[in-house]
Protein backbone atom coordinates (compact mmCIF):
# COMPACT_ATOMS: atom_id res chain seq x y z
CA UNK A 1 0.00 0.00 0.00
CA UNK A 2 1.47 3.58 -0.24
CA UNK A 3 1.70 6.14 1.82
CA UNK A 4 -1.19 9.43 0.79
CA UNK A 5 -0.59 12.64 2.35
CA UNK A 6 -3.11 15.66 1.31
CA UNK A 7 -1.84 18.82 1.46
CA UNK A 8 -4.30 21.35 2.15
CA UNK A 9 -3.08 24.96 0.52
CA UNK A 10 -4.50 27.56 2.70
CA UNK A 11 -1.27 30.42 2.46
CA UNK A 12 0.41 29.73 -0.76
CA UNK A 13 -0.38 29.02 -3.98
CA UNK A 14 0.29 25.66 -6.05
CA UNK A 15 3.34 27.65 -7.65
CA UNK A 16 4.48 28.72 -3.92
CA UNK A 17 4.03 25.56 -2.09
CA UNK A 18 5.35 23.22 -5.15
CA UNK A 19 8.68 23.80 -5.98
CA UNK A 20 9.72 23.45 -1.65
CA UNK A 21 7.90 19.78 -2.14
CA UNK A 22 9.92 18.89 -4.93
CA UNK A 23 12.88 20.27 -3.35
CA UNK A 24 12.85 17.99 -0.07
CA UNK A 25 12.20 14.84 -2.48
CA UNK A 26 15.21 15.67 -4.64
CA UNK A 27 17.23 16.16 -1.61
CA UNK A 28 15.92 12.79 -0.22
CA UNK A 29 17.21 11.38 -3.82
CA UNK A 30 14.02 10.58 -4.74
CA UNK A 31 12.43 10.90 -8.22
CA UNK A 32 8.81 12.38 -8.85
CA UNK A 33 5.55 12.48 -11.06
CA UNK A 34 3.82 15.83 -11.14
CA UNK A 35 0.53 15.37 -12.81
CA UNK A 36 -1.42 18.74 -13.56
CA UNK A 37 -4.94 18.93 -14.85
CA UNK A 38 -3.98 19.83 -18.59
CA UNK A 39 -0.87 19.94 -20.91
CA UNK A 40 -1.13 23.81 -20.54
CA UNK A 41 -0.58 23.29 -17.09
CA UNK A 42 2.02 21.17 -17.56
CA UNK A 43 4.13 23.47 -19.33
CA UNK A 44 3.03 26.52 -17.33
CA UNK A 45 4.54 24.61 -14.28
CA UNK A 46 7.00 23.11 -16.21
CA UNK A 47 8.42 27.20 -16.99
CA UNK A 48 7.92 27.78 -13.21
CA UNK A 49 9.92 25.38 -12.17
CA UNK A 50 12.93 27.06 -13.92
CA UNK A 51 12.25 30.50 -12.65
CA UNK A 52 10.71 30.50 -9.44
CA UNK A 53 13.76 31.72 -7.83
CA UNK A 54 16.72 33.67 -8.94
CA UNK A 55 19.31 31.46 -7.62
CA UNK A 56 17.78 28.19 -7.94
CA UNK A 57 16.14 25.64 -10.39
CA UNK A 58 14.30 22.26 -9.85
CA UNK A 59 15.80 19.78 -12.73
CA UNK A 60 12.41 18.37 -14.99
CA UNK A 61 11.07 17.57 -17.80
CA UNK A 62 7.82 16.89 -19.54
CA UNK A 63 6.74 15.38 -23.22
CA UNK A 64 7.68 18.07 -24.89
CA UNK A 65 11.43 17.60 -23.80
CA UNK A 66 11.68 13.60 -24.05
CA UNK A 67 14.18 11.78 -22.34
CA UNK A 68 11.80 10.86 -19.72
CA UNK A 69 13.83 8.41 -18.08
CA UNK A 70 16.48 10.61 -17.47
CA UNK A 71 14.64 13.23 -15.66
CA UNK A 72 14.45 13.39 -12.09
CA UNK A 73 10.94 15.33 -11.92
CA UNK A 74 8.70 14.24 -14.85
CA UNK A 75 5.37 16.58 -15.34
CA UNK A 76 2.61 15.37 -17.40
CA UNK A 77 -1.20 15.38 -17.74
CA UNK A 78 -1.51 11.71 -18.23
CA UNK A 79 -1.48 9.04 -15.99
CA UNK A 80 2.26 7.99 -16.77
CA UNK A 81 5.33 6.83 -14.69
CA UNK A 82 7.92 6.99 -17.21
CA UNK A 83 11.14 7.97 -14.83
CA UNK A 84 10.34 5.17 -12.03
CA UNK A 85 9.65 7.55 -9.87
CA UNK A 86 8.59 6.82 -5.94
CA UNK A 87 6.86 10.09 -5.29
CA UNK A 88 3.69 12.04 -7.49
CA UNK A 89 2.06 14.68 -6.75
CA UNK A 90 -1.24 15.25 -7.77
CA UNK A 91 -2.65 18.56 -8.56
CA UNK A 92 -5.62 20.51 -10.26
CA UNK A 93 -8.01 17.37 -9.28
CA UNK A 94 -5.62 15.23 -11.77
CA UNK A 95 -6.32 11.33 -10.60
CA UNK A 96 -4.16 8.46 -10.78
CA UNK A 97 -4.91 4.53 -11.53
CA UNK A 98 -1.71 3.47 -10.62
CA UNK A 99 -1.56 4.83 -6.75
CA UNK A 100 0.25 1.51 -5.49
CA UNK A 101 2.88 1.81 -7.98
CA UNK A 102 4.06 4.95 -5.80
CA UNK A 103 5.81 4.33 -2.40
CA UNK A 104 4.25 7.78 -1.79
CA UNK A 105 1.18 10.20 -3.06
CA UNK A 106 0.98 13.76 -2.67
CA UNK A 107 -2.39 15.17 -3.31
CA UNK A 108 -1.98 18.99 -3.19
CA UNK A 109 -5.52 21.22 -3.15
CA UNK A 110 -6.83 24.53 -2.85
CA UNK A 111 -8.06 25.05 0.43
CA UNK A 112 -10.08 28.11 -0.84
CA UNK A 113 -12.03 25.90 -3.68
CA UNK A 114 -15.05 24.70 -2.26
CA UNK A 115 -14.96 21.98 -5.05
CA UNK A 116 -11.54 20.63 -4.21
CA UNK A 117 -11.99 20.11 -0.42
CA UNK A 118 -15.08 18.12 -1.62
CA UNK A 119 -12.82 15.78 -4.12
CA UNK A 120 -10.19 15.32 -1.57
CA UNK A 121 -12.74 14.04 0.99
CA UNK A 122 -14.04 11.78 -1.51
CA UNK A 123 -10.39 10.83 -2.70
CA UNK A 124 -10.11 10.21 1.10
CA UNK A 125 -12.51 7.80 1.99
CA UNK A 126 -11.70 5.93 -0.96
CA UNK A 127 -8.14 5.56 -0.59
CA UNK A 128 -8.81 4.92 2.99
CA UNK A 129 -11.37 2.04 1.85
CA UNK A 130 -8.64 1.38 -0.14
CA UNK A 131 -6.42 0.18 2.89
CA UNK A 132 -3.68 3.13 2.33
CA UNK A 133 -2.03 5.13 4.74
CA UNK A 134 -3.12 8.03 5.05
CA UNK A 135 -2.17 11.80 6.35
CA UNK A 136 -3.43 15.22 6.33
CA UNK A 137 -1.21 18.17 5.98
CA UNK A 138 -2.57 22.10 6.26
CA UNK A 139 -0.28 25.32 5.96
CA UNK A 140 0.58 27.04 8.99
CA UNK A 141 2.23 30.25 9.69
CA UNK A 142 5.55 27.95 10.04
CA UNK A 143 4.87 25.60 7.12
CA UNK A 144 3.02 22.20 7.09
CA UNK A 145 1.58 21.12 9.98
CA UNK A 146 0.41 17.34 10.25
CA UNK A 147 -3.27 17.73 11.23
CA UNK A 148 -4.44 13.81 11.14
CA UNK A 149 -5.52 13.39 13.96
CA UNK A 150 -7.87 16.19 12.90
CA UNK A 151 -9.18 14.52 9.97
Amino acid sequence: MSEIRFYHLTRKSLEEALPELLEKTLERGWRAVVMAGSQERVEALAQHLWTYRPDSFLPHGSAKDGHAEEQPIWLTSTDERPNNAALLFLTDGAGSDNIGDYQRVCEIFNGNDDAAIASARQNWAKYKAGGHELSYWQQGEEGWKNKSNDA
